[in-house]
């Protein structure tokens, strides 16, 4: 789905929806376009219209989304506090007579404050003043055709920002009617787009730059050492405008840019005073609380500013450095006092209290006194001038506000203020005289999305239906991307309004009705029309839209296309939804391919139509009808575009592909037309949920030579009688198969070597398999007689179940005699066709007993078992860890006194806490034709695995059976299978310093499992940890090591993608890119490898785990990064200013910070050093070749779920062009590059999971076998 969905806001449903506004309650999208009725210009017809295209949108380059006035006064500074111009004169205070002592004459001289400085303390000619944060606004309103000069760090961090057109320059203001322009636009007001830290202040004119106190490297030490956490905040208020600025940039300021005119602002960020605004509010509030007697409160508090007024003027222009006494009684005490919002605004301005008789009492003694600032330097004069400025134009305010007497004499004024709030309003145009502040209706009464209001760019306290328009229609047409967005917000706002007005405004209805007529849509049809075309896991086709292709998304509109036609009832009003329904599809992707389909459907011909047009009745064939078609052609030539179009809608009807190739070309390509080369492969279609099985079937079977050609009908065992001896001989699997199982697996490798024949020789494109052979090929015998006899029990003569592991293995024996001390039996050796978790890995089995290690001359009763328990290194239970964890469960009813050379061997049952297991899936619900009416939808595994158990069962011969399954004898084994030697041996000695005997086994194994990681993973990665692990063994920490024997003619490697995460417990699939390639060498893990190599690569491979694992745990451990924590977490605590939080104080951000950079080298460090591990490790095997393989097939799973999704494969094209690759999708069979086959997968959902090498040299796969029918005798 388009990344805006997300935050759309869906439309009531006890309200109507957007269709309320259409003729007849319904929408018809392909319609005109209406006029506009707001007052606003720069709009684009063409534009609009093409909103959905996105290179329309890249050649229109607009600004993106805007605000108007009123929101932009919310944003310069907070709506509730008053904005003050500030004016300053000189005060007219003498300065004292200068001494001519040689006492004094040492110093130098004294120099009040200068008229350019006093005028100079207010911060900028253009900054306004706030009472309730004590600081100032820079705010700037200019007309020019030109924008200010850019900040280059703005111009490096946002090089592709795009701003207004130049065609804003025309109109000097939106809201002048009278500017002497006579080919202006008015526009109802301003569309303001911001471009935050855009403009230096150096460059404004006159240019504003921090004071030398304001920057952190300048504040005076002193100050440093105030605890208090108000004044901390201040200093981080500082430090964020400030210090953490470019030096060279000075302020970095806000620029509001209007689209429609030469309008633009420039703003900043609000610059600290010197007293904090908590500490003079607290002041005030104390005095006022507590009056000496004969005052009001009010007038205590004036007389404490007075008093700090007068004792800096005297400091600034009378040279006054004597202490001020503050003991009890004092003077000072009695005007300011000594409460602490005293002391600390008294601190912040420089003074400093010395006591030389300290108590321990609060009180100071009577000879404590306060020391005036030294004023050392310019800067230091010109800090307590800024400081006497704002507490001026603070009592100022306050005098204003609280003066009891207004007719009491008033101290001169050099310092006045007067409110700027009106002028900067009509500087920007959110003046109530230019825009009337009235509230939605019903604001207070329902709850209003106001994050809808905000995207739509206005406020809920000025409203009016001319403005609500103006906003939506500016959005519109500067950020295009977003209609549909904007739409939803539009369509909630105008329902409330509906639902909490007597009178809906005419002005918003005939909006709504023309927003419907441009066939613009809500959010709630897009998510229908996913729905309509059969997406969604739990629809018919078991895959989101957003991970499907356009190409499937056209075919499946098509299909439902063909089913709405061939619906006698509702199928002409199903058939304009669906075209409406594909439409919204490809606005909403911006795809081009499927609007052109969406307009070409326009067309009202139906099948019925289409056959009636022809004059020929809808059973006539092809042959016929193309005949038929020529004649009536032939007849009225004028007539030939309205002939072919019923051509092309009973083509696509019939879903012919002569008639489709008539249609295009005017030829006839004959009734055996290929639309497919000759000598490529056929495709399978899709009987319902089955692309695993054409997966497995399609090429994969039939491209290995050998399988294909045992399977060919002169080699198939016919259905002889089997005597009960026989019977006793035919054990697949280790286990004894039943009589019905071999009629059973005959059946179905006579069904699947016809579909070999039609592979072969078929003429069609694709080929459609036997029902039957799904049946048998997806569902077990097990299976089949639990739905026959409704009972889970299996006797002798039904032991069908096809979960075990086509190894042969030892009879079970039972758990008695399992040694009391294993915990988690089982054994590394697993069947790839093995049912899974999902339909990507193994699914969890009921545990079974396995056989215990006859070694070092041990006795039958001392013999143990194997416990392999992987390690764990994250949260996550990877799809390897119920590989290792669990072996496959035995075939129930097999025959327990047969004898077996590991007949003696003791048995431990598996007791291991296991992640629960999945929950089944629901059957699909057959809903239409092309859904199969059995089982649920499988994996490859699981249908492999009962595919190989019946071809093995069937073409298993008597004669000639005096060796072993060992021996293999059969098809299966001798493709499939190779012998691992597994070894376990103690990590630590016992306490005496005695360890105990190794234990070493061979067995057979079929696949290679191959866990997945984040963290740049490839194939020989992967395998090393499946031949190198520390597991449990007797209830100790031991080393497993395994080793390859004998190799396999064909290597199949599962990548297991199915994880589990214990904290949800949840499965997941992994998305994890695995790098592969076209050649595989596995001497690394050969029994004989050099065993100097293969120690020195063991020390290189722990170190490259000891690493990686480390990544894992700081950037992935419990699903998240550590790192990016702590950065997350710094941000918060610095930033937010809601709520006071005990301790998260500079020293913990200073040890977050420090942290977080800390973990970031290690991380790079340890990046670095993994590289050079693995270009060590890989350079250590680099010379040894002589078990080389060679990739032939590549299954693909795609989607984002493990329980479900699509099922397709690539084949290499062996044995003449290994450079060539086939894709098989069921039924479409296409050429691909090598490059898609190997490529990265990183962001996608269609990842490899099965990968499948052949020996390099033994000429095992013939990806192509074709042949013409006509070689067939007798055809």
């Amino acid at each position: 789905m388009p990344d805006w969905s997300t935050s759309l806001h869906r439309p009531s449903p006890t309200i109507p929806d957007l269709n309320s506004w259409a003729p007849g309650g319904t929408v018809d999208w392909v319609t005109g376009v209406p006029s506009m009725q707001s007052n606003i210009d720069g709009c684009n017809t063409f534009e609009e219209l093409n909103w959905w295209d996105p290179d329309v949108r890249l050649r229109a380059a607009r600004p993106g989304p805007g605000i108007l006035p009123t929101l932009l006064a919310e944003k310069l500074h907070d709506s509730d506090h008053s904005l003050f111009s500030v004016t300053v004169n000189p005060p007219d205070i003498a300065p004292p007579l200068q001494s001519a002592s040689p006492s004094v004459s040492s110093q130098p001289p004294f120099h009040p404050p200068t008229p350019d400085q006093v005028h100079e303390a207010v911060p900028h000619p253009n900054a306004l003043y706030c009472r309730r944060d004590n600081g100032w606004i820079l705010f700037l309103r200019r007309f020019s055709s030109e924008l200010p000069p850019l900040a280059a760090s703005f111009q490096e961090t946002s090089p592709g920002v795009l701003f207004p057109h130049t065609f804003r320059h025309k109109n000097t203001t939106c809201l002048d009617e009278t500017d002497g322009n006579p080919f202006r636009s008015v526009n109802l007001t301003h569309h303001f787009h911001c471009y935050p830290k855009a403009v230096s202040s150096l460059s404004l004119n006159p240019a504003f730059d921090y004071a030398p106190w304001e920057k952190k490297e300048d504040v005076p030490s002193h100050l440093q050492s105030i605890q208090e956490e108000e004044e901390e905040d201040q200093m981080e208020g500082i430090e964020s405008t400030a210090a953490n600025e470019s030096a060279a940039e000075g302020a970095l300021l806000d620029l509001y840019v209007c689209c429609q005119c030469s309008v633009y602002v420039v703003c900043s960020d609000l610059i600290p005073g010197i007293v904090p605004a908590r500490h003079l509010e607290e002041l005030v509030r104390e005095r006022a609380e507590n009056p000496i007697p004969g005052q009001s409160g009010s007038d205590a508090a004036i007389v404490a500013l007075d008093t700090t007024m007068k004792i800096l003027e005297n400091i600034l222009w009378k040279n006054e450095t004597r202490a001020l006494p503050i003991g009890p009684g004092k003077s000072f005490v009695n005007k300011v006092g000594l409460s602490s919002p005293a002391l600390h605004i008294y601190q912040r301005l420089g003074f400093t209290v010395v006591d030389p008789e300290p108590t321990s009492l609060p009180i100071p003694s009577a000879k404590a006194t306060i020391a005036p600032p030294a004023l050392k330097t310019d800067r230091d004069r010109l800090r307590l001038l800024r400081a006497w400025v704002e507490l001026g134009a603070w009592l100022q305010d306050y005098r204003k506000r609280f003066r009891n007497n207004r007719n009491a004499t008033q101290p001169k004024p050099w310092i006045t203020i007067e409110n700027a709030r009106e002028q900067y309003q009509q500087d920007i145009g959110a003046h109530p005289n230019q825009i009337i502040r009235q509230s939605l209706p019903g604001l207070r009464e329902f709850e209003y999305p106001l994050d809808a209001v905000g995207r739509l760019g206005f406020t809920p306290t000025a409203y009016s239906p001319d403005l609500l328009e103006f906003a939506y229609r500016a959005q519109c047409r500067c950020d295009p991307a977003r209609t549909i967005k904007y739409l939803n917000d539009l369509t909630t706002l105008a329902m409330i309004i509906r639902a909490t007005s007597i009178s809906f405004p005419v002005e918003l209805d005939t909006l709504m009705a023309d927003e419907v007529a441009r066939g613009r849509w809500p959010l709630v049809d897009y998510e229908n029309a996913a729905l309509m075309l059969g997406f969604g896991r739990s629809n018919a086709l078991k895959v989101e839209l957003e991970e499907s292709e356009e190409e499937f998304i056209f075919r499946a509109w098509s299909d439902a296309m063909i089913r709405a036609w061939k619906d006698p009832d509702g199928g002409t009003a199903r058939r304009k939804d669906l075209t409406r329904a594909l439409n919204i599809i490809a606005e909403a992707r911006g795809s081009r391919f499927l609007k052109l389909k969406a307009q070409d459907s326009k067309t009202a011909l139906t099948p019925e139509r289409a056959y009636q047009t022809l004059e020929v009745p809808s059973d006539v064939d092809e042959e016929m009808l193309l005949t038929v078609y020529k004649m009536r052609v032939d007849d009225q030539p004028s007539h030939l575009d309205r002939m072919r179009d019923a051509l092309a809608v009973i083509a696509q009807w019939k879903d012919s592909a002569r008639l489709r190739a008539f249609v295009e070309t005017g030829q006839d390509p004959g009734e055996a037309v290929q639309i497919s080369h000759p000598e490529w492969p056929r495709g399978l279609n899709q009987l319902g949920n089955t692309c695993y099985l054409n997966s497995l079937l399609q090429q994969y079977f039939y491209t290995i030579k050998d399988l294909r050609e045992a399977l060919t009908p002169a080699h198939l065992i016919d259905d002889a009688k089997l005597s009960d001896d026989d019977l006793k001989r035919h054990r697949v699997g280790g286990r004894l198969v039943t009589r019905k199982e071999i009629v059973r697996s005959r059946k179905f490798v006579a069904a699947l070597g016809s579909l070999f024949w039609e592979l072969e020789y078929s003429e069609t494109p694709a080929v459609t398999p036997d029902l039957e052979l799904a049946k048998l090929a997806l569902v077990t015998s097990k299976d089949e007689e639990d739905d026959e006899h409704g009972r889970n029990d299996i006797g002798t003569d039904s032991s069908a179940s096809t979960d075990a592991t086509l190894v042969d293995e030892p009879v079970p024996m039972g758990p008695a005699l399992a040694p009391a001390s294993l915990a988690l039996p089982a054994s590394p050796v697993s069947s790839p066709m093995s049912p899974s978790p999902s339909v990507l890995g193994k699914r969890q089995r009921r545990a079974r007993s396995v056989p215990s290690m006859d070694v070092d001359g041990n006795s039958d009763n001392d013999r143990d078992g194997f416990i392999l328990v992987p390690k764990v290194t994250s949260s996550s239970v990877t799809a390897i860890e119920h590989q290792r964890g669990t072996s496959e469960p035995k075939a129930d009813g097999g025959d327990k006194t047969s004898a077996s050379k590991d007949v003696d061997m003791g048995v431990a049952e598996d007791k291991v806490n296991k992640p629960p297991p999945l929950p089944p899936r629901r059957k699909p619900e057959v809903t239409s034709e092309s859904v199969m009416m059995f089982g649920k939808q499988h994996d490859v595994a699981e249908c492999m695995d009962n595919c190989m158990f019946q071809i093995e069962t069937a073409l298993l011969r008597f004669e000639g059976m005096a060796g072993t399954d060992k021996d293999k004898t059969s098809v299966v084994k001798r493709l499939f299978y190779g012998t691992i030697r597994q070894r376990i041996r103690p990590l630590l000695l016992e306490p005496d310093g005695r360890g105990y005997s190794a234990h070493e086994k061979e067995d057979m194994f079929s696949h290679l499992p191959v866990n997945v990681s984040e963290e740049s993973f490839d194939i020989y990665d992967g395998l090393s940890g499946y031949f190198d692990d520390t597991v449990e063994f007797q209830g100790k920490k031991a080393k497993m090591e395994v080793s390859l024997v004998d190799l396999p003619p064909m290597l199949q490697i599962q990548l297991q993608r199915v994880q589990f995460n214990r904290d949800t417990l949840q499965p997941y699939k992994s998305h994890a890119y695995v790098r592969f390639g076209e050649t595989l060498h596995m001497d690394r893990f050969l029994d004989s490898a050099d065993p100097a190599k293969r120690a020195q690569s063991k020390s290189v491979q722990s170190d490259l785990n000891a690493c990686r694992d480390r990544i894992h745990a700081l950037t992935r451990d419990k699903g998240a990064s550590f790192i990016d924590s702590l950065s997350r977490t710094f941000d918060f605590l610095s930033n937010q200013d809601v709520v006071t939080l005990s301790g998260a104080d500079e020293d913990l951000l200073g040890h977050l910070q420090a942290e977080h950079i800390a973990l970031q080298a290690e991380l790079s460090d340890l990046r670095t050093k993994a590289a050079r591990l693995k270009e060590e490790l890989e350079t250590i095997w680099r010379d040894e070749n002589r078990a080389e393989y060679e990739l032939t097939s590549v299954f693909v799973h795609r989607g984002s779920s493990a329980s479900w999704g699509h099922y397709f494969f690539y084949s290499r094209c062996l044995p003449d062009k290994p450079d060539s690759w086939f894709k098989y999708n069921d039924s479409e069979v296409t050429h691909v590059r090598k490059d898609e086959v190997l490529a990265d997968t990183t962001g996608s959902t269609a990842n490899p999971y099965l990968l499948v090498y052949a020996r390099k040299g033994m000429d095992m796969v013939h990806t192509v076998k074709r042949a013409d029918i006509g070689t067939i005798p007798g055809a």
